[in-house]
C-alpha cells in the first residue's frame, strides 16, 4: 500500500514538469513558424531595399538623358578650376595612399581581392561633360547628319553612349543606386580607380574638327595634371574611348590608362601596337538598337521563327568588314535566307527587330571594325548570332560564355559554296533550344539602364575591372622605385591573335 501511495505521489509530481515541458516545445514550434513567415525571401543576391526597384528601369538613352538633364543635373554655369599641382603636392598624395592601403592590408582578410570597387568621379568642367550632353539633347531632334560612312550620327553616339550610362549610375545618390559592385567615393586616396567623365563620342560627332581636338587637348591637360595620374602615369584611371574615332588625336598620351573600347582591332587600322590589350583594357558591348525579346517572347516566337539565316544591315564596309560583300554573293537567293540593305531611322529600326524575332540565326559579320552593334541586337531579340569576324574580342568574357549563346565561324570557311548552310542545318533542335534559353537568361547582361540593374553591363564593368586591380598596383609601384638603368617597361610578345573555329 506505501509502495502504491508512493508511485501516485511520484507521477503526480512529474505530471507539472512534462506539462511544462510540452508548453516549452510547443512555445518554440510557434516561433520559429512565426520568425519563418515574417522573413523576406529574396532570389537574388541583391535584396530589395531600394524603392527605386518597383520602377520600371529607363532603358532608352533619349528618355533618360532628358529626365537626367531636366530634373538630377539641370544647365549650370560651374566648373571646376584647371589644377596647379606641384612635386609635393603628388608626394603627399602619395603618402596618403600608402597610408589608406596600408590600413586595408593589415585590416581587410582578401585585400587586394575585394568588392566593391572605390572609384573616384573626376568632377571635370562642364565643358567636357554637361555642356556635350546638351548639345546632343538640342540637336538630335533636327538633324539628319550622316558620316562619310552613311551612317546617322546620332544613332552612333547612341550606340556608343556608354561613356552616359556608367557616369550616371556612379554620380547618382546612394539611396537610388543598386549596384553592389562599386561604390564612389568623395577623397582621391581611398580611391582603387578615377574614371574620366569626358563624353569623347559626342564631341568627335558634334564639333568641328579643330574645335574638337582642342578640347581633347584641354581635357588631356586637366586630367594629367592631376596628383593621382601623376602619381601612377594613369594606370588607375578608366577613359571611357568606345567609338574607335574618338580621342584618337591624343591616344599616345593616355595609353597606360584602362580605355572602355567596342572591340580591339588587332589589324592596327583603329589602334595602334601595344595601345590596346585585353589585361590593360575592357571591352563593353554596344547600346542595341532593339527593343529587348524576353523569355515570353522567345518562348512565343519559337514556332513563328521561319527564316534560318538573317542579316539586315550595311552590305559593303572597310577593312575586315569586306567579308559583307563576299558572304552576300554566297547566300544571296538560298532558301531559307533573308539579306537586305539596312536603312537608318525607327523604320529600319522596326524591320529589323521584325525580321530577328522571326529568324532563328543572325548572321554577325564584322563591319569596319571586327565587331558589330548587329549581334548585340541578334542576341537581345533571341536570334542566334553567327560571327563571322576572326579578330573579334568580346565583352566580359571572363565572366560570360559566348559558345552556349553564339556559332563562331572562320571567314574562310563561311564563304566556302555552300559551307555555311549545311553547318547550319546541322545544328539539332535540342541545341537550337538550348541556346535560345541561354539567349533569354544572357540579355540582361546587355540592356544599360537607368538605375544600372545588378547584373546588367554597369555591374559587369566592375566586376571585370576587380580582376585588374592587383595588375594596376604591381605596375604602378614598380614604375615608382624602377631606377634609369632598369627596363622602364615589361615587355611581353607572347600574345597571339584571337582565331575562331566553328562550335558544333
Amino acid at each position: 500500500m506505501a509502495n502504491k501511495q508512493l508511485h501516485i505521489l511520484s507521477s503526480r509530481s512529474r505530471s507539472p514538469i512534462l506539462l511544462f515541458t510540452i508548453c516549452l516545445f510547443a512555445f518554440s514550434f510557434l516561433f520559429l513558424l512565426f520568425s519563418l513567415s515574417t522573413r523576406h525571401p529574396s532570389a537574388s543576391p541583391y535584396p530589395n531595399t531600394n524603392p527605386n526597384l518597383s520602377l520600371k528601369p529607363e532603358t532608352s538613352f533619349v528618355d533618360s538623358l532628358e529626365h537626367f538633364l531636366d530634373h538630377k543635373y539641370p544647365r549650370s554655369s560651374s566648373s571646376s578650376p584647371f589644377p596647379t599641382v606641384s612635386e609635393e603636392d603628388v608626394s603627399r598624395f602619395d603618402d596618403q595612399v600608402f597610408s589608406k592601403d596600408s590600413d586595408r592590408f593589415y585590416r581587410e582578410p582578401y585585400y587586394p581581392l575585394d568588392l566593391p570597387i572605390r572609384v573616384y568621379v573626376y568632377e571635370m568642367p562642364s565643358k567636357f561633360t554637361h555642356d556635350l550632353l546638351w548639345l546632343f539633347r538640342n540637336t538630335y531632334r533636327d538633324t539628319d547628319n550622316l558620316t562619310s560612312n552613311g551612317s546617322p550620327v546620332h544613332r552612333l553616339i547612341e550606340q556608343h553612349s556608354v561613356d552616359y550610362w556608367l557616369w550616371a549610375d556612379l554620380i547618382a545618390p546612394e539611396s537610388e543606386r543598386l549596384l553592389k559592385s562599386v561604390v564612389r567615393v568623395e577623397r582621391q586616396e581611398d580611391a582603387d580607380l578615377f574614371y574620366v567623365p569626358f563624353f569623347t563620342t559626342i564631341s568627335f560627332f558634334l564639333l568641328e574638327k579643330q574645335q574638337c581636338k582642342a578640347l581633347y587637348r584641354e581635357a588631356l591637360k586637366w586630367v594629367t595634371d592631376q596628383p593621382a595620374w601623376k602619381r601612377s602615369e594613369g594606370r588607375n584611371h578608366i577613359f571611357p574611348i568606345h567609338h574607335p574615332w574618338s580621342f584618337k588625336s591624343v591616344r599616345r598620351y593616355v595609353k597606360n590608362s584602362i580605355w572602355l573600347l567596342p572591340d580591339m582591332d588587332s589589324t592596327g587600322n583603329w589602334y595602334k601596337p601595344g595601345q590596346v590589350f585585353l589585361e590593360k583594357d575592357l571591352i563593353l558591348p554596344y547600346v542595341p538598337n532593339v527593343n529587348l525579346c524576353d523569355t515570353k517572347c522567345i518562348s512565343e516566337s519559337e514556332s513563328k521563327r521561319s527564316t534560318l539565316l538573317y542579316f539586315r544591315g550595311r552590305l559593303k564596309r572597310n577593312a575586315g568588314g569586306k567579308i559583307r560583300a563576299k558572304l552576300v554573293a554566297e547566300l544571296s537567293g538560298a532558301e531559307g535566307v533573308f539579306i537586305e540593305e539596312g536603312t537608318a531611322g525607327e523604320g529600319g529600326k522596326a524591320a529589323a527587330q521584325i525580321g530577328m524575332r522571326k529568324s532563328i540565326f543572325c548572321l554577325s559579320p564584322a563591319g569596319d571594325t571586327p565587331s558589330s552593334a548587329r549581334l548585340f541586337d541578334a542576341i537581345v531579340s533571341g536570334c542566334i548570332p553567327v560571327v563571322v569576324s576572326d579578330e573579334l574580342e568580346l565583352p566580359f568574357e571572363g565572366i560570360l560564355d559566348y559558345r552556349k549563346i553564339a556559332l563562331f565561324v572562320s571567314s574562310s570557311d563561311a564563304v566556302q559554296p555552300g559551307w555555311l548552310l549545311k553547318f547550319l542545318k546541322g545544328i539539332s533542335l535540342a541545341q537550337i533550344r538550348g541556346m535560345q534559353r541561354n539567349l533569354a537568361k544572357y540579355s540582361r547582361h546587355f540592356i544599360y539602364s537607368s538605375p544600372a540593374l545588378p547584373l546588367g553591363p554597369e555591374d559587369l564593368v566592375w566586376r571585370m575591372m576587380a580582376g585588374k586591380l592587383v595588375n594596376i598596383r604591381l605596375h604602378t609601384r614598380r614604375s615608382q622605385r624602377v631606377v634609369k638603368e632598369s627596363r622602364s617597361v615589361c615587355a611581353c610578345d607572347c600574345k597571339r591573335a584571337n582565331f575562331t573555329v566553328p562550335v558544333l
